[in-house]
């Protein structure tokens, strides 16, 4: 029995990581695909390719310092933590896709297991500790700081940039700035791929070894499979969500666009090596995109779908959490099967 719920986590774990890839691909080819500086299915190939590249370079970085997602009980357990958490994340980034709207998987990843712990401790059973820790550094902080520094960092460049081509003819100007994009997107898509390629390989790695083997053994498997996961998702494309930011959001341009990418790539990449911090991909774009468009004279953001945003990104760890207790409760009975 505890095989099979081995097999049943790490399909849910390569689905989670299939719908990351969908999802958040619209975070590195919305912008580039609506100033058209590539078209949809060049961008979708070329951020695929530099997404499964982040994919490794993560799993790396996770081997190389040895960054551990959470350790979860070992045995029945710890595979029905892992599967409430998944299936909990699952199902909200599902309905956040079908209603459009950009937001963390890491954060309902992380709601979710905290849900599923909480549900089984009611039933008795041991779960993770430090969770503490773990909804603060990646919940808290990366919802608070990473948004409002994309945000500044795109409003204030946004002038600078131009200032620096204020004496450019328009379509010069912006086919330059076209041409850069295409760069911009791929970075973001390895900045992306290095944010959650850790977590996916981690998660990998956790569910077929237990939460007391190290992460030497078996990456290579646990690499390859997170990076074909999120690239397959990446080729599928989310275009609900690459709607919402490219066109619904705020009226974008290739100035703007290009500062947006600017700020995500820089913070991703930085936050990742620098700082390793589980930055949100989603919420960096998202924010950036929003400090571009607010520095422009006339009305461009769209302020009631930003506030409908920002209300979604709050309930997120709080309905996963939710979903993860239920789901919790309702899966632990399989551990009595064995």
């Amino acid at each position: 029995m505890t095989a099979a719920l081995t097999g049943v986590v790490l399909l849910l774990v390569g689905g989670f990581g299939f719908l990351n890839g969908f999802r958040d691909a619209s975070a590195a080819v919305a912008l580039t695909v609506r100033t058209r500086a590539l078209t949809p299915r060049i961008a979708l190939v070329l951020t695929t390719a530099f997404n499964v590249l982040g994919t490794l370079a993560g799993a790396w970085l996770l081997k190389s310092m040895e960054i551990a997602f959470v350790a979860i009980p070992e045995g029945g357990d710890g595979l029905v933590l892992l599967a409430a958490t998944l299936v909990a994340a699952i199902v909200w980034n599902v309905y956040g896709w079908w209603k459009g709207f950009p937001s963390s998987s890491t954060h309902s990843l992380v709601g979710g297991l905290i849900g599923a712990s909480a549900g089984l401790a009611l039933l008795g059973a041991h779960a993770p500790s430090h969770l503490d820790s773990v909804f603060w550094t990646s919940i808290g902080l990366p919802l608070i700081l990473s948004p409002l520094l994309a945000f500044g960092a795109a409003f204030f460049l946004t002038p600078l940039i131009t200032w620096m081509v204020r004496y450019s003819q328009p379509n010069q100007a912006h086919a330059g700035l076209r041409a850069v994009q295409s760069v911009g997107a791929s970075i973001v898509a390895f900045g992306h791929g290095l944010q959650d390629g850790q977590r996916l390989t981690a998660l990998f790695m956790v569910a077929a070894l237990g939460s007391g083997a190290g992460f030497s053994s078996g990456l290579t498997w646990a690499m390859t499979a997170g990076a074909l996961a999120m690239g397959a998702g990446t080729l599928a494309g989310g275009w609900r969500i690459t709607y919402t930011l490219s066109h619904r959001l705020v009226r974008m341009d290739p100035l703007r666009a290009f500062v947006s990418q600017l700020v995500t790539s820089t913070m991703l990449v930085f936050g990742s090596l620098g700082l390793q911090w589980p930055l949100s991909t989603t919420h960096t774009v998202v924010a950036s995109v929003l400090g571009a468009g607010a520095n422009q004279e006339y009305a461009a953001v769209n302020t009631r779908l930003v506030v409908r945003l920002i209300r979604f990104w709050l309930l997120t760890p709080l309905t996963t959490a939710a979903l993860g207790l239920v789901f919790a409760l309702a899966f632990e009975p399989i551990t009595a099967l064995r």
